[in-house]
């Protein structure tokens, strides 16, 4: 029986995925559970889940010495298990991505990091994930730079299911969505079914009041202070009015004619920083419907357990969301600024994270060649 607070975030239009996935919480029915329990359908992946997954549990010791006995290297070793552990969770969720016409029951895997500034090895590795695992109901996840945008519109003009990572600013989400739509024209020039292509723009939230939390404590006057904790909910409320915006266009009602899906927003890094806030503050308060909510498991079991979901808390609000932007600029603290540094310290730690899942991965298969 499912939970009555993940029910209700449901059955109000959000879509709940798991920002967690390890090889031990599939073979031991954890996720599963998750699924029938607390209403999850899809599952987000990253560098730190794979690397912790692997330190964490000895799932992964048969495969490691099945890599070593074939002189694997540690990047072919990296792809190998963290594609399976995709492949598998895929196939976890088939019935759901069914169920949905493929619209959940995702699972993002992501392109190296190491490539968001290559267009063209970004496409190269897109293919390949896709193709190695193989799965109509996987997500390759590409982060937004600029660079990123040429890779997610080719990617999806090859017929291939994207998650665009790592957006924190509105213009760069418009020119996300324009992507999004320029793919869609191309996969159909190319013949591709659109109905069988998806996608979600991944809207980063708590990174972004961690760092304006930052510049209104250095400000510390009681006004700066007072406006603490609202700018990341306020940039993602904004987000969501373009999203009714774009796709309401004549040239989105073009492609939805020969089937396409519109891209949903997902609000990632829901994962309360500050303690002194609510820890479900990210969730509740961007609740509207067809989107996607991805939780780390704390964040999930917080809504399960006192989570009060109330309806929609996004439409209407856009005035208020501006207002609160414009009182944070009227601070001196620029936007554009804040955006830039997150999109150059969210890259940076995701190369940093894959560096770690390289040296885990490493160690693994030293260890297993000394046995």
């Amino acid at each position: 029986m499912s939970n009555k607070n993940t029910q209700a975030l449901s059955d109000a239009g959000v879509s709940i995925w798991l920002d967690d996935l390890s090889r031990d919480r599939i073979t031991s029915g954890s996720l599963q559970t998750l699924m029938k329990e607390n209403n999850v359908v899809g599952v987000t992946t990253n560098p730190t889940i794979f690397a912790a997954a692997l330190k964490e549990c000895d799932a992964y010791v048969t495969q490691v010495k099945h890599l070593v006995a074939r002189d694997a290297d540690v990047q072919d070793a990296v792809f190998a298990i963290t594609t399976e552990d995709v492949s598998e969770a895929c196939d976890l969720f088939a019935e759901i991505a069914l169920g949905t016409d493929g619209v959940d029951g995702r699972v993002s895997i992501e392109v190296d990091p190491r490539l968001a500034r290559d267009a063209a090895g970004t496409l190269y590795e897109a293919k390949h994930l896709s193709e190695v695992i193989n799965r109509p109901n996987v997500f390759i996840k590409i982060p937004a730079t600029v660079e990123g945008l040429e890779a997610i519109t080719a990617t999806l003009a090859a017929g291939i299911s994207v998650n665009v990572t790592l957006i924190f600013s509105l213009e760069r989400y418009r020119a996300v969505i324009n992507a999004f739509m320029t793919g869609l024209e191309q996969a159909k020039e190319n013949g591709h079914n659109l109905s069988e292509i998806h996608s979600v723009a991944s809207f980063f939230v708590s990174r972004v009041d961690t760092e304006i939390d930052q510049r209104l404590d250095a400000i510390g006057t009681d006004e700066a202070l007072a406006l603490k904790g609202q700018a990341g909910i306020a940039n993602a409320r904004l987000a969501y009015q373009i999203y009714e915006e774009q796709f309401d266009t004549e040239r989105w009602q073009v492609l939805a004619a020969a089937g396409a899906r519109p891209q949903r927003p997902l609000w990632a890094s829901t994962g309360v920083k500050d303690p002194s806030y609510p820890d479900t503050l990210y969730v509740t308060s961007l609740v509207a419907p067809g989107v996607v909510n991805t939780m780390p498991q704390k964040t999930l079991e917080a809504v399960a357990d006192h989570g009060e979901i109330t309806g929609d808390t996004i439409s209407g609000t856009y005035d208020e969301a501006n207002k609160l932007l414009d009182a944070v600029a009227a601070q001196g603290i620029a936007y554009s600024d804040v955006v830039e540094k997150l999109e150059e310290e969210g890259l940076d730690k995701f190369v940093v994270s894959w560096n770690q899942l390289l040296g885990t991965v490493q160690s693994a298969l030293d260890n297993a060649g000394k046995a």
